[in-house]
């Protein structure tokens, strides 16, 4: 299960596993890093449970978890995947995307994107990717609209979080007729 899956000069995204993930234990120690996820990472007791969880969904094939690393800062940098994979519909869900502060803001992610939607549009040739979003999770928010996504709907009060918290969450699509517009765009120069 650890081959490479993609690649581009900013990014690497390998399969998660049992035998990569401890080279996040260090990021995923730090403070809200996932405050809007309805899962734990930390201590790395709950980090493990969290790979073993993505893994059972790899075999059970509804979905495929990624370790990232930053080929720039030539450093582990924190962990996405696809999830919820309907492959009758063909409809996925890019989420479960955590990356250490010192790797935000720096374009890693919109590499991770890039790569992700290049992945699920042209080769795995799906109709729709989602993204679902905490209502109160503006940062995040504003990164999927920045790549083009449309807020479709909110769904009420759906999911329950750690604290006992009972979120709302946004759900933002692309469609595959909207890619390559986007792919021309918002990631010309993207390889």
């Amino acid at each position: 299960m650890n081959n490479a899956y993609f690649e581009n000069n900013y990014v690497k995204l390998t399969l998660l596993d049992l035998s990569n993930y401890k080279y996040l234990t260090e990021i995923a120690e730090e403070k809200d890093l996932i405050f809007y996820a309805p899962n734990a990472i930390s201590p790395p007791g709950e980090l493990r449970e969290y790979v073993q969880n993505a893994i059972e969904d790899y075999i059970n094939k509804t979905a495929i978890p990624f370790i990232i690393y930053d080929k720039r800062k030539q450093a582990y940098a924190g962990s996405t995947r696809f999830g919820l994979i309907n492959y009758k519909n063909k409809v996925l869900h890019i989420g479960w995307t955590w990356i250490g502060k010192d790797f935000q803001g720096t374009g890693l992610n919109k590499n991770i994107k890039f790569l992700m939607l290049q992945y699920a549009f042209e080769t795995l040739a799906f109709d729709k990717v989602e993204f679902r979003i905490d209502e109160r999770n503006m940062k995040s928010r504003k990164a999927v609209e920045k790549i083009g996504a449309t807020l479709e709907g909110i769904l009420r009060k759906d999911t329950l979080m750690l604290d006992g918290f009972k979120r709302s969450t946004c759900c933002f699509g692309i469609l595959k007729e909207e890619w390559l517009h986007l792919k021309n765009t918002i990631f010309a120069g993207f390889k």
